[in-house]
């Protein structure tokens, strides 16, 4: 019998059947996780940290994190609430890099794009109501188009180079540059106007 041209492929699960394993506390659920996110997941990581060692061993935390959050959490977007432990987890890594030397960093590029509007002179804590802030910013996103949503989200969330920006949405990349100008200009229009000087 010839077998070569039979192969079962593998099927992801869906995000509400992975929940539900973690929730029994079956071990499955991190292979599943690791199955279905860990090339988005590495990609978050690496874009902030840029060495595949560091992005390997933050996949583990970020897989750990989801077993120890999952219960008593319930995530109703998996892929979102992965996200944010694996860039929380790469960041606080970032951070401890930093300390001991220069690293060169999607994030650090990224963030010092929007420094003017939201970094104060150190002391950010003094400034700014961090909540309130966030509310401002979250509302703000959440009102741009479609695709500005996505180009924010990707270059200042998930720290994703402009090249791999412009690729995802067929863009030349001088577009996706003046995109981010415009987001730049509206979220700055839109903090002044909730009282924050720029």
């Amino acid at each position: 019998m010839d077998l070569r041209g039979k192969h079962t492929a593998r099927r992801l699960l869906d995000d509400e059947a992975i929940v539900g394993l973690y929730w029994e506390r079956d071990e499955k659920a991190i292979e599943e996780t690791d199955f279905k996110y860990k090339n988005y997941l590495f990609s978050i990581a690496y874009n902030i940290l840029h060495e595949r060692l560091d992005c390997e061993e933050c996949l583990n935390d970020t897989y750990l994190g989801a077993w120890n959050a999952i219960p008593p959490s319930r995530p109703n977007v998996l892929k979102a609430f992965l996200t944010t432990i694996a860039r929380r987890i790469a960041i606080k890594r970032y951070h401890k890099h930093l300390r001991q030397s220069v690293i060169p960093s999607e994030l650090t590029v990224a963030l010092s794009e929007l420094e003017d509007f939201v970094a104060g002179d150190g002391d950010v804590g003094a400034e700014f109501d961090a909540e309130r802030l966030g509310r401002v910013i979250s509302d703000f996103v959440r009102s741009l188009p479609e695709r500005r949503r996505f180009v924010f989200m990707s270059r200042y969330y998930a720290a994703e180079p402009i090249e791999t920006i412009a690729r995802d949405l067929h863009l030349s990349r001088s577009t996706v540059n003046k995109e981010l100008a415009a987001i730049r200009s509206a979220l700055k229009e839109a903090l002044e106007s909730e009282g924050y000087l720029i």
